[in-house]
Parts: structure tokens; C-alpha cells; sequence
């Protein structure tokens, strides 16, 4: 038949690879359970859709770059009380805060999970269709110097907009110099009330004068964060001493 001649073509020149390679065997389904047509295209339609999703899942997944082994299912909550995990599983899902351009702000001592829980929040946002990228804030500052010596800085942070929630992660490790908290702050002010921040900081925002030069800027910076913020505080003793703790102990007790 001339449709099963030109049908494969018709697909390709119209970017339907899945329909295109489940169009033959699909028919011969239909036309055994005698599918009406309206069937038949629906459940091709459906298969390419699909795959179309398993793929930008795929895409978005790979540009946030969020760090590995680190999830929801491995946090730790029994160790963070003040934590309550049905209120993390909702920003998880970034109904709450992400459409209406909000912050997420995890503040905390080194060693008590920040990190983990950022990337952890990051990853179900991904998996809910939202558009993430996750970068240490030193590094995501580096770059928008580069840009902004390159005059370039506008453009460099047109790019970043793209991005639904961008995670800054140890945030108050930025150098206290005035180029860095410079883009920082014109990075903060970009996005304001627009696209939302995850941040990670082990400062408090009455500390913010160590990382910005400028301590007008540094209220600055923390109100507009602050505004349509959530603040979550993980004040517990680091994991990372308690393992060493732990060890500790345990070669002390294998000695005697």
C-alpha cells in the first residue's frame, strides 16, 4: 500500500522518531483488536510524548549537575529533628516556592547535611519538570567575572535565567573582594521576585559583612533574599565530626 510506503517518510521529515519506529508493529495490534483510528493515533501519540519526557528528564537531569548519592531516600532526617520531612517532600515538589519566584535557604554549620539536602530538593525538582542547576558559589562567581571582563556579564546572566531554581552552595565561602560580591549581588538582583535561589550558608545574614565588601550591600543582598524566602535552620552537631568520633572510639576500643 502506498501509506505504508510513505508513512515512515512522513514521520522522519516531522521529527517523530519513536511513532516512526512503533507505527508498523502498533498497526498490526490495532488491526487485530480491531482499534478504531482515533485509538490507534492516540497510542502513538502517546508513546512519542512519552519518550519526549523520559529524554528532557534526561537533558535537564545532566545540566543541573547536581552531585551524586545524594537524595531524599539517603538524607538522614532522624538526625536533623528540626527538620520535618513532609514540609522538605513539598519543596521538593516546587509548587510552593518556585512558581511565584521564592528562596530556599538552608543555613547551618559545615557537616550537618546542607549540601546533601540542597542537591537532594534539586533532584525532585528536576524530576518535576522544573529547570535546575546547582554550583558551588565560588565557582558560579568566577564565571560571571569572566564574563563581566569580557563585557558579557548581561548575557551571562540572561543564560542563568533559564533556570527555574538555581542552587548557590556554600555561599559564604565567597572571597570578601569587590569584584566577586559585585556579581554576586547583580546575580541576586537579576533574579529577584523573577527566578528563585537555593542557597546553602553556614553565616547567618548578621555575619553577610564577611563575605560583602560593602555592608550596605550586604543588607541589600540578604533582603532581597529574605523577601519571599523560607529559612531553614540544621543546627546539629556535623556528621562528619560524629563519624570521626565514632572511629575514634572504635580504634580506642579494638586497642584494649
Amino acid at each position: 500500500m502506498r501509506e505504508t510506503a510513505v508513512l515512515p517518510m512522513l514521520l522522519k521529515q516531522l521529527h517523530l522518531p519513536t511513532m516512526s519506529g512503533l507505527w508498523e508493529g502498533l498497526n498490526k495490534e490495532a488491526v487485530q483488536q480491531g482499534w478504531p483510528p482515533a485509538r490507534y493515533l492516540t497510542a502513538l501519540c502517546e508513546h512519542e510524548l512519552s519518550h519526549r519526557d523520559n529524554q528532557r528528564l534526561k537533558r535537564n537531569m545532566a545540566n543541573a549537575k547536581l552531585p551524586r548519592g545524594k537524595s531524599l531516600a539517603t538524607f538522614d532526617f532522624s538526625a536533623v529533628p528540626s527538620l520535618n520531612k513532609s514540609q522538605i517532600t513539598a519543596f521538593a515538589s516546587g509548587d510552593v516556592w518556585l512558581k511565584n519566584g521564592g528562596n530556599l535557604l538552608i543555613f547551618g554549620p559545615s557537616g550537618v547535611g546542607k549540601t546533601h539536602l540542597a542537591a537532594a530538593i534539586g533532584e525532585k525538582l528536576v524530576e518535576s519538570g522544573y529547570r535546575v542547576l546547582f554550583s558551588k558559589t565560588t565557582e558560579i562567581v568566577q564565571k560571571l567575572q569572566v564574563a563581566k571582563r569580557a563585557l558579557a556579564l548581561p548575557l551571562a546572566l540572561e543564560k542563568l535565567d533559564k533556570y527555574d531554581c538555581l542552587i548557590l552552595d556554600d555561599f559564604g565561602y565567597v572571597q570578601k573582594d569587590q569584584n566577586e560580591t559585585n556579581v554576586l549581588f547583580e546575580l541576586i538582583c537579576e533574579r529577584y521576585e523573577n527566578k528563585s535561589f537555593l542557597i546553602t550558608c553556614n553565616q547567618v545574614f548578621a555575619e553577610w559583612d564577611k563575605i560583602f565588601v560593602d555592608k550596605t550591600m550586604a543588607v541589600a543582598a540578604a533582603d532581597r533574599l529574605i523577601h519571599h524566602a523560607t529559612i531553614l535552620e540544621l543546627n546539629v552537631e556535623s556528621y562528619r565530626r560524629k563519624a570521626a568520633l565514632a572511629r575514634t572510639n572504635q580504634i580506642k576500643g579494638s586497642e584494649l
